[in-house]
């Protein structure tokens, strides 16, 4: 008696299919799980690695630092978020929390690793945006011409009024840094047919966010130093945030922090009482970070739980 011939049973092949199809329409969210654990991970160790240690050091009196700073804060995520409704009329609220998160994991984690997370966010949200991809791209490519257009702007203003104070080596490495910084930027531009997604009146308009964000962020920086340290002039402070973003956006320069650090030393003077204030300034910023991711997450698994109990 032959064999009976075996055929494939449909029903059961679709069966098998569904796990990955599953996968492929989860992906996002798991991403999205993946960074925050990580931002959470890498707050815990900005923690244990005595992060905070700035707190203990001299507190600004001043309220006007505080409220400086709290602008100054939401400005980057502000930001973005005025982008993004512009481009996908995304929620306020949500789309705030989404491009703190974003702000966070570029802050703690790693360089670009908040854009995975708002492109799975965004992906996550298939009703809101069908292709993000392009638009995150561009975006992020914008802010870094945008960054790399004030970096060359204030080499044109700074290098003439304030080259005797920096060494010789230095020096070069910030003029061949500049030139670097200018070639891509213009490479950017010239083949930006190629390079961009969405229509050049977009682009401007987001372009024009961007260095309007850069311009806010350098003066409410400005303020909070001089809310901390009033006997240094507002003016003073300007300079020296425009230093601090010029020396923060140039390439191939080494030891930046201290670079700055031993460049602001040299100016303003008072050295203890300003490194005590930059770092009461990037431990309130790592504080900030933390109170505002434990927000977040408590506020979801409120939510969830209230969605589990409805249902």
């Amino acid at each position: 008696m032959p064999a009976a011939i075996l055929t494939p049973d449909p029903v059961a092949d679709l069966a098998g299919l569904e796990p990955v199809e599953t996968i492929k329409r989860r992906w996002p969210m798991i991403l999205g799980g993946v960074v925050t654990i990580a931002m959470i991970v890498s707050l815990g160790h900005e923690l244990l690695s005595a992060g905070l240690a700035g707190l203990n050091r001299t507190v600004p009196s001043s309220p006007w630092f505080y409220v400086s700073f709290a602008l100054l804060y939401v400005t980057f995520p502000l930001g973005d978020l005025l982008i993004f409704r512009y481009l996908w009329r995304i929620p306020w609220l949500g789309g705030f929390i989404a491009l703190n998160k974003k702000r966070i994991a570029n802050d703690v984690v790693l360089g670009y690793s908040g854009e995975a997370y708002f492109y799975a966010w965004a992906r996550a949200r298939a009703h809101m945006v069908a292709a993000p991809f392009g638009a995150v791209k561009d975006v992020s490519i914008l802010s870094g011409i945008a960054g790399n257009g004030a970096t060359i702007l204030l080499c044109l203003i700074a290098l003439p009024l304030g080259y005797q104070l920096i060494p010789l080596p230095i020096l070069k490495t910030v003029m061949w840094s500049a030139c670097i910084t200018l070639f891509i930027s213009v490479a950017i531009v010239a083949f930006s047919k190629r390079v961009f997604s969405l229509p050049r009146r977009e682009l401007w308009t987001i372009f024009n966010i961007h260095a309007a964000r850069i311009a806010i962020t350098s003066v409410l920086l400005a303020l909070c130093w001089h809310f901390a340290m009033p006997g240094v002039s507002v003016g003073m402070w300007l300079f020296l945030s425009a230093g601090r973003l010029l020396v923060s956006r140039l390439p191939f320069l080494p030891n930046k922090d201290l670079l700055f650090a031993n460049f602001a030393i040299l100016i303003v003077g008072q050295d203890k009482a300003l490194s005590e204030m930059i770092a009461f300034t990037a431990a309130l910023t790592l504080l900030v970070h933390v109170l505002l991711i434990a927000v977040i997450s408590a506020g979801s698994g409120i939510a969830k739980a209230r969605a589990w109990h409805a249902a």
